[in-house]
């Protein structure tokens, strides 16, 4: 009974394997690898984590990622971002804490939206954005700039080379940059 009991659970096991290697191919790359972007200054630390697509010779935006639409703002799971202290944003007060980070690219400019709910996943099963603007925190819109060199894998940062703290996203041609400060301000 024992010996049964073995050849059927190896029997099973070399059958997950083999579907794991050759259908959901598991063990191979992702094409959008997670990764992470930190910055910490004095007592203030900010995290984004995110998935970074390629492009792969493809049109990115208008084409692959749409104008005018919700954009899960990477790949794979919903991007987030963290911060342990009070942003002033364009005017506007993000508190502390962990939110998604979805945008709607458009032509000229993008809409930048903080979004209080944790989603698992950036699209449905219709790949629709989960996004839900019921939990928006900040929605802005900052202007789009053009770069003369292509970026080949979706990247954000945190720019502060200048003293003026900025979150950056750049991909393919185009770069945003949100500026943002710790709030209070401190003189």
């Amino acid at each position: 009974m024992l010996k049964r009991l073995l050849i059927l659970l190896t029997i099973v096991a070399i059958g997950l394997f083999v579907y794991s290697v050759f259908v959901e191919n598991i063990f191979s790359p992702r094409l959008s690898p997670k990764d992470s972007a930190k910055i910490t200054l004095n007592d203030l630390k900010l995290e984004v984590e995110y998935n970074r697509p390629s492009k792969r010779d493809r049109d990115i935006f208008g084409a692959l990622v749409p104008y005018n639409q919700v954009w899960r703002t990477g790949a794979n799971e919903a991007t987030t971002f963290e911060t342990n202290k009070a942003l002033m944003i364009d005017g506007m007060i993000l508190k502390k804490g962990k939110y998604t980070l979805w945008t709607v690219p458009m032509e000229n400019a993008w809409k930048v939206m903080f979004n209080t709910k944790q989603y698992e996943w950036g699209v449905n099963e219709k790949m629709e954005p989960m996004w839900d603007p019921n939990y928006d925190a900040i929605q802005l819109e900052v202007n789009k700039q053009e770069l003369e060199e292509t970026v080949e894998k979706f990247t954000i940062a945190f720019d502060n080379k200048t003293g003026n703290l900025k979150l950056t996203m750049a991909w393919d041609q185009t770069l945003i940059e949100i500026p943002m400060q710790t709030y209070p301000f401190k003189p």
